[in-house]
């Protein structure tokens, strides 16, 4: 066996890069990120990387148990619920320790306009009381939800194309953040928006659009992320998550 102590990041998020560049410089780490392979030119970060699932818990527990992995991260975005609970379920079966990073979510200030709903579908019904020309901002996934609003325009931004059911009057803005205040105010501008729909995400890189909304008066229809697994203890930041592994975190300490 070797003298390496495995450490396997779930997620190609910003938090998982910077996790695994700095790991990555420690000779007494082996450290691999699995990336979910749903965009189609991710950025990959340091040391090894796998893309494309493990076939559910029991084929992650397995994998965990073949590589002999001895940590595990659950870096994914906020929204990326299924692998967070395969991950809870994996980590009990392999006996490995388990820890979730998640960036803090948003929090409405003076100004802000929300609508906090707890999925796409009550977003969809919020709708049509708040606008007509909508940006929707909540990734390619789940468009099936607004599909049937069809007397609304939409502006939909993501990494990659999305695929049907979609709303059929809509336009599609193929960016990757970060973006900045005055590009968002820009665009909310041009295109007439008057409502925002977003996920709670989140972070720094696509916070811009909240910050042009509340300038602008538009409503904010914002979709709250799922809860990590009970039970799994979680840090807000790659460094508290490489403390964790270091054993000089309240939290439970790597092995």
């Amino acid at each position: 066996m070797s003298a390496e102590r495995h450490v396997l990041i779930l997620g190609g998020t910003t938090e998982a890069r910077r996790l695994a560049a700095e790991l990555a410089a420690d000779p007494a780490l082996r450290v691999t990120s699995s990336l979910a392979g749903r965009v189609a030119e991710p950025r990959l970060p340091a040391g090894e990387v796998r893309i494309g699932g493990f076939g559910g818990p029991g084929g992650l527990a397995r994998w965990l148990r073949e590589q002999q992995v001895d940590a595990l991260i659950d870096a994914t975005h906020p929204f990326a619920g299924t692998i967070s609970f395969n991950a809870a379920e994996a980590a009990a079966d392999a006996r490995v320790p388990l820890l979730a990073l998640r960036r803090p979510g948003w929090a409405a200030g003076p100004g802000d306009r929300w609508t906090s709903v707890a999925s796409l579908d009550e977003a969809a019904r919020a709708l049509p009381a708040l606008g007509d020309r909508v940006f929707l901002t909540t990734g390619r996934m789940g468009l099936a939800a607004f599909a049937h609003l069809e007397d609304m325009w939409f502006l939909m931004r993501s990494v990659d194309a999305p695929e049907p059911p979609v709303p059929p009057r809509m336009e599609v803005l193929l960016e990757r953040g970060p973006f900045t205040l005055d590009g968002e105010r820009s665009l909310l501008r041009r295109h007439r928006i008057d409502v925002l729909v977003t996920k709670d995400s989140g972070g720094s890189a696509t916070s811009a659009k909240l910050v042009a909304a509340r300038e602008a008066g538009v409503p904010v229809v914002v979709v709250r992320r799922p809860d990590v697994p009970r039970g799994v203890p979680v840090v807000a930041d790659p460094a508290a998550a490489a403390a964790w592994l270091r054993g000089s975190s309240p939290t439970r300490p790597f092995p």
